[in-house]
């Protein structure tokens, strides 16, 4: 069943929402809600801010270059914010932007960017990264936003992840097989806790996790070893691959 009206436009907005409110949009969302989406006084659209869930608005006080929106029923309560972390090597720019977008669709809570020795990436625009992260939410029903990390280094990341919480390595060089079997023991394992921890999903550059990092992964007390497949896959090519994988087995796919 469908969790979202498709036919509907959305837009993202920073103000609080509640009934009766009324929010003053920016020059820029103005734009595009006049003449890129050509809506007129009275036109109906679905707000959300990440926090107060979804929201029926309607265009108020419409002129050349401005509108407002007034708010008239919630149309779907707030979601908790996703549990799934997405750690990977930044890719270069086009990349990246198709990267975030799908790792928001597949409902990831943060995005964490580590810089390994092999990463291709000289810098990390994080603006652009909440951009296309937004815009995915925005077209896809999503309501919450993912929290996005300043660039870490991987060794940085290992002495800092919470010892207890699952830290699922796609790894080119595990053994061969489905990842399956070791996201089913780890689903049980969680089952069996008092306490459901977070999982995050670790994805290394183009040219892999040198022989020193793989080693310091391997050997930190929560990270699991998966195999994606025989096959070699780009890093955002194995972002969507991984992600389908967990989310069947540990996420809210089930």
């Amino acid at each position: 069943m469908a969790v979202h009206d498709f036919n509907a436009q959305r837009l993202y907005v920073e103000a609080d929402l509640a009934v009766d409110g009324e929010i003053a949009v920016s020059r820029d969302q103005a734009n595009y809600l006049l003449n890129v989406l050509r809506l007129a006084e009275g036109s109906a659209i679905l707000v959300f801010n990440g926090r107060d869930g979804e929201w029926k608005a309607r265009l108020a006080s419409v002129s050349k270059r401005t509108c407002t929106l007034r708010l008239i029923e919630q149309t779907r309560p707030q979601t908790g914010h996703p549990s799934l972390t997405y750690l990977f090597a930044p890719l270069k720019r086009a990349r990246l932007d198709y990267m975030v977008q799908k790792a928001v669709e597949m409902g990831v809570g943060r995005l964490a960017p580590v810089l390994t020795r092999r990463t291709v990436a000289e810098r990390v625009n994080l603006d652009r990264m909440r951009a296309n992260a937004l815009e995915a939410a925005e077209q896809c029903g999503i309501l919450s936003l993912p929290v996005i990390d300043e660039p870490t280094t991987l060794p940085a990341v290992l002495t800092r992840w919470p010892s207890q919480q699952p830290l699922i390595f796609c790894d080119e060089s595990a053994p061969p097989g489905g990842p399956l079997s070791a996201l089913e023991e780890l689903r049980a394992r969680m089952a069996a806790s008092p306490a459901r921890p977070d999982v995050g999903v670790l994805v290394g550059p183009e040219g892999g996790f040198d022989p020193a990092e793989r080693e310091a992964i391997l050997k930190y007390p929560s990270a699991i070893a998966i195999s994606l497949g025989p096959r070699i896959m780009r890093a955002d090519t194995a972002a969507v691959a991984a992600l389908a994988v967990v989310n069947a087995v540990l996420g809210d796919w089930r």
